[in-house]
């Protein structure tokens, strides 16, 4: 609006000065804003470690990443990592050549995973820890990675799925559109059962699943 005089009306000119003000005080705002997001992370969560590979830390002996190359073999050695998990068909030989690291291959695809596959994955992990820390990874450290991390959360650890799938989704590990198939597989999964078999050293939760059948066969033929 203007005056019969062609000048700004007096609204106007008090109304830029609180405008001015409070721009001032949303920029002062944003920083503290940002800084709260980066210190609000759950303690309980895996910690970041070195973003390059996606990698961080899950418990004292327990890592997760992406695939990494022969640039993280010093800080592998550094943390003392005594196994590498590999969740892809292309072995760890590629880039680890280390003789004090070991190299467990364990290929399989969120999208077709099973109680065979969590079994044998949290059993891996399990036997290497007792050898010193262990870092399981697969291409990227978001999705076939982040499902194996959450189901070790729930049947190793104790974690709710709920607070599982937190950690997996939005733990900073990856775009959420990898986790579909995770997330399906974790809300269908019969924690009591798997955890019945790790503690029993089935491979499966089903007498049906193909490694049972196989190892049944085996016992009659040796009969």
């Amino acid at each position: 609006d203007e005056s019969r005089y062609g000048q700004p009306s007096m609204s106007r000119v008090r109304l830029f000065p609180a405008l001015c003000l409070s721009l001032v005080a949303l920029l002062h705002l944003m920083p503290a804003q940002a800084d709260a997001a980066a210190t609000s992370r759950p303690p309980e969560w895996a910690q970041p470690v070195e973003v390059q590979y996606n990698l961080f830390q899950m418990s004292p002996t327990l890592y997760r990443s992406a695939l990494p190359d022969g640039g993280a073999v010093p800080l592998l050695k550094n943390l003392k990592v005594a196994t590498v998990i590999n969740f892809l068909p292309e072995a760890d030989s590629r880039w680890l050549s280390e003789p004090g690291i070991n190299q467990v291959q364990l290929p399989y695809r969120t999208n077709h995973v099973d109680d065979a596959d969590v079994l044998k994955t949290l059993r891996a992990i399990q036997a290497a820890e007792a050898n010193g820390p262990v870092l399981m990874h697969c291409k990227h450290g978001s999705d076939r990675t982040g499902l194996m991390a959450a189901m070790y959360r729930i049947v190793v650890q104790g974690w709710s799925k709920e607070d599982a799938l937190n950690e997996m989704t939005q733990g900073g590990f990856g775009e959420s559109g990898h986790f579909k198939d995770g997330v399906r597989y974790v809300m269908q999964a019969d924690v009591d059962k798997l955890r019945t078999a790790l503690a029993n050293g089935d491979c499966s939760t089903s007498a049906f699943a193909t490694c049972s059948m196989k190892s049944w066969f085996q016992s009659v033929n040796l009969k």
